[in-house]
C-alpha cells in the first residue's frame, strides 16, 4: 500500500521535532547554568553563547511554524504536503550555520591546546565547506521543492553532512591525542585529563553518529526518514558546546580535592622556604613507620594566549620528587 504524502515526510519530521524539543529543553537549562555560574567568563565568550542560543531558538521556532502550517492548516491538501516551503528550507540552512558555528569554537580550542593553529584552520575549512553546502542545499530545495526529488541535489547534501562528519572526527581525534600526551603521572591531574577525554569522545561521537545516519538515510531512502536525525542535529551541536563549557566546574572540584591522597591515606602539608611543599603521609598499618615525601609545588600555569580552558589541563612547572623512609 502506497504511503500518503504526510506519512512519507511529515511523520519523520514530527518525530524529529519531538527529539529536537527535548534537546532544546536541555539546551535552555545548559544556557541558564552557564550564564548564572560562569559570570567571570570573557565577554566575547558570553556573547558567543548568547548568539548560539538565539540561533537555535529561531531554528526551533521555524520548524514548529512549518509543521503547524503543514499538519494543521493544510492537513487535507496532498499537493501542498508533497512540496517544501520557504519555512522548511530554513532548516538545512540553519542547521549548517549552527553546526559550523559550534565547530569553529572547537577548532579554536584545538588550535590553542595543540599550539598548532593550522590544525584549527583545517577544521574551520571543513566546517565552512559543510556550512556552505547546507545553504546550497536549502537554495536547491527552493528550485526542486518536491520532497521525493531531493536526491537530485544529492551532491550538496553529501558535502554538507560529510564535511560535518569529518570535522567532528578531526576535532575528537586531535583533542584526545593531545590530551593523552598531557598526562603527568599524578593521579589527580590524570583523572582530570581522563574526564576531559571522556567528555570529548561522548560529545563528538553523538553528533558524528547523527550526521552520519542522516547522510546514509538521505542517500539510500527517497522518503523523509532522514529528517528524524536531521531536525535535532543542530541542537545536539549546541548541547555539545554547552556541556563542554559547563563541565569546567566539576573538573576544578576534582582538582581542588584535599584531605586524602590517591590511596586513601591521610596527608598533611608543610610549606618550606623556596616554594617546596613537604607532604607527610601517615601509614595506619604500622605506627612506628612514616613515609616523608618531598615534592615541589604543582602550579596551574595560565596560557599566555588567554586560553579559556587553562584550568582544564594542569600544566606542571616542576614535578621533581624525592622520597625518604625513616624508622622511629
Amino acid at each position: 500500500m502506497a504511503l500518503g504524502p504526510a506519512e512519507v515526510t511529515h511523520g519523520p519530521m514530527f518525530v524529529g521535532t519531538v527529539l529536537m524539543l527535548a534537546l532544546y529543553g536541555i539546551m535552555v537549562t545548559q544556557a541558564y547554568l552557564y550564564f548564572t555560574t560562569y559570570t567571570k567568563d570573557r565577554k566575547w565568550m558570553k556573547f558567543y553563547v548568547f548568539i548560539l542560543f538565539i540561533a537555535v531558538t529561531l531554528k526551533v521556532i521555524f520548524n514548529i511554524i512549518y509543521l503547524y502550517d503543514a499538519l494543521i492548516i493544510h492537513y487535507d491538501d496532498p499537493v501542498y504536503l508533497q512540496s517544501a516551503t520557504l519555512m522548511f528550507n530554513t532548516d538545512p540552512a540553519m542547521t549548517g550555520i549552527i553546526s559550523t558555528y559550534v565547530q569553529c569554537f572547537f577548532a579554536w580550542r584545538v588550535g590553542v591546546i595543540t599550539t598548532k593553529r593550522w590544525l584549527g584552520g583545517l577544521i574551520v575549512m571543513l566546517s565552512f565547506i559543510g556550512g556552505l553546502s547546507a545553504i546550497a542545499s536549502a537554495v536547491a530545495a527552493g528550485y526542486i521543492p518536491v520532497f521525493t526529488s531531493f536526491q537530485k541535489f544529492q551532491a550538496a547534501v553529501i558535502l554538507w553532512l560529510g564535511g560535518s562528519v569529518l570535522s567532528d572526527i578531526f576535532i575528537t581525534v586531535l583533542l584526545v591525542w593531545h590530551l593523552n600526551r598531557r598526562k603527568t603521572g599524578f593521579s589527580t591531574t590524570d583523572d582530570i585529563v581522563n574526564r576531559i577525554i571522556r567528555l570529548t569522545i561522548q560529545t563528538g561521537m553523538i553528533t558524528t553518529i547523527f550526521a552520519f545516519i542522516d547522510l546514509i538515510l538521505f542517500v539510500t531512502d527517497p522518503t523523509g526518514l532522514h529528517l528524524i536525525f536531521n531536525f535535532p542535529l543542530c541542537v545536539l551541536y549546541a548541547n555539545s558546546l554547552m556541556s563542554t563549557l559547563n563541565s569546567r566546574g566539576s573538573w576544578r572540584f576534582v582538582q581542588n580535592k584535599e584531605g586524602l591522597s590517591s590511596s586513601g591515606q591521610q596527608t598533611s602539608a608543610i610549606v618550606r622556604p623556596g616554594g617546596a611543599n613537604t607532604n607527610v603521609v601517615h601509614l595506619k598499618t604500622r605506627p612506628e613507620v612514616f613515609v616523608q615525601v618531598e615534592s615541589h609545588q604543582m602550579v596551574d600555569v595560565a596560557d599566555s594566549k588567554g586560553d579559556l580552558f587553562s584550568d582544564d589541563i594542569p600544566k606542571i612547572r616542576d614535578s621533581t620528587n624525592s622520597s625518604a623512609i625513616s624508622h622511629v
